[in-house]
């Protein structure tokens, strides 16, 4: 099996063949990779003197839409943020490190997977893992409707495995956003207003 057609395979989309687009070539999770940093400051913190969950749910959002976009080769939107995990509280300087990386691609969306470090912006202790989260995004073109994707290709057994997880992921979304539809439906045909 080539490794193009493992890319079809694992991602569940329809061939461009059968969809009569042109082929868009895979990309590595390398090309998009990155790290975006940022020391905390006292304009940061939050009632109890520590970081702001906001200000890091930004950072997370700022840098998994990097991702997005350099993957997706244009502008991509926030469609959901699933699992944002609060590790460790964050103190005012603090270096604060926000790694992102495309997990996953569908035909027009991109799981990123994100995980939030920090360190003491004046010792050489190693960084430590304070939060994660996982950002599905929607690429879209100049009128802002849905456009294709390249599909992600997971280079190694951690891009393998994050892959995989990004599917089980997927397949949990939709099957709460079908069951939230199909109550909702059965109380409405009951009679009920929400």
């Amino acid at each position: 099996m080539s490794a193009r057609h493992k890319v079809e395979v694992m991602t569940d989309q329809v061939t461009d063949a059968e969809s009569g687009t042109p082929d868009i070539p895979g990309k590595p999770t390398s090309a998009s990779r990155t790290t975006l940093s940022h020391i905390m400051t006292h304009n940061d913190t939050n009632l109890l003197g520590t970081v702001h969950g906001g200000v890091i749910m930004k950072l997370v959002d700022d840098a998994a839409g990097a991702v997005a976009g350099r993957h997706s080769g244009g502008p991509a939107v926030t469609a959901s943020m699933d699992e944002m995990v609060f590790l460790e509280p964050v103190r005012v300087g603090d270096l604060v490190h926000v790694k992102a990386q495309v997990n996953w691609t569908g035909r027009t969306s991109m799981e990123v997977g994100v995980r939030v470090l920090a360190e003491r912006w004046n010792e050489s202790a190693p960084p430590t893992q304070v939060g994660s989260a996982y950002l599905v995004f929607a690429a879209v073109d100049a009128d802002g409707k849905p456009r294709r994707v390249p599909p992600v290709i997971p280079e190694t057994e951690r891009d393998k495995r994050r892959y995989q997880e990004a599917q089980i992921r997927r397949t949990h979304r939709l099957a709460r956003r079908r069951a939230i539809k199909e109550l909702r439906e059965k109380r409405a045909a009951e009679g009920y207003e929400d």
